[in-house]
């Protein structure tokens, strides 16, 4: 796509003379938040010669950004070696700011700006048209971390028909959960409905088109029973999802060990 019929004012990507472990990172201004933003994506080697290269979105959680799944749980490594190890087929990872709202946006319109409409329009819409081996029908998958897992839920479930799987670890699994990690009153969040807030909500609305769901926590994470609430609350709804509990807390080195499972979950999908 030219510059010319870019539906961005601006796209500024890093130099690729200067890329290194396959990582390319993205400024563009964004319509949906009006303001610049930033994305880290990762592009396996060879992707040209991948047909629909399939996409993982990966939300970092609240106090993070766009860098903290490479530089944090060295998501981009995990995956290269796991795809050289012909574990999995060769993925793109597109690792998004949440849009950078005090202590974490929670992936929701706001009063001010739309940070759902951020992930899933304008993230998208600029990874594929600034790398031509993410085509329009390359599978799209989502996966979060925290409050990028109450993200990935929410957002996974209500455009259930865009995607190909969910993954989540340790996730925030309520709107009213996010008080635990952010310092802004929750009433700053915007003009959510209820229901829209609502990771069930959307689960149960759309679970007959609802893709492959896999979630995990720690057992020892604040958020176990929260987790475990909503995965009994699933199953007595009948809807379709796997959730496992490893030893662990609410910590990067858990992330970082489970997030192989995420890859694996989404390469059986």
């Amino acid at each position: 796509m030219s510059q010319r019929e870019s539906r961005f004012r601006i796209i500024r990507r890093s130099d690729p003379k200067y890329e290194t472990d396959h990582l390319r990172f993205i400024t563009v201004k964004s319509p949906a938040l009006r303001a610049r933003a930033d994305i880290t994506v990762f592009i396996p080697p060879d992707c040209d010669q991948v047909a629909q290269l399939p996409i993982a979105l990966l939300l970092h959680g609240a106090h993070g950004s766009h860098w903290h799944w490479a530089y944090r749980a060295g998501a981009h490594k995990t995956a290269l070696a796991m795809i050289e190890e012909h574990l999995i087929r060769p993925i793109a990872l597109v690792m998004p700011s949440d849009g950078l709202w005090g202590d974490g946006s929670g992936y929701l319109p706001h009063h001010s700006a739309n940070y759902e409409r951020w992930i899933m329009s304008d993230v998208i819409d600029c990874v594929r048209e600034t790398f031509s081996c993410l085509e329009t029908q390359s599978p799209l998958f989502i996966a979060g971390l925290s409050m990028g897992g109450y993200g990935a839920l929410r957002l996974g479930a209500k455009y259930a028909e865009q995607f190909s799987g969910i993954s989540v670890h340790s996730s925030i699994t309520h709107f009213d959960q996010l008080k635990l990690f952010v310092e802004e009153p929750l009433e700053l969040y915007g003009q959510q409905s209820e229901e829209d807030k609502s990771v069930l909500h959307h689960l149960i609305k759309n679970k007959n088109i609802l893709p492959p769901l896999h979630m995990d926590c720690g057992s020892n994470d604040l958020l176990v029973e929260h987790n475990r609430k909503l995965h009994q609350d699933l199953s007595d709804h009948g809807v379709r999802h796997e959730y496992v509990e490893f030893p662990g807390d609410h910590s990067w080195c858990y992330w970082e060990e489970h997030f192989r499972d995420t890859l694996s979950f989404f390469e059986s999908c």
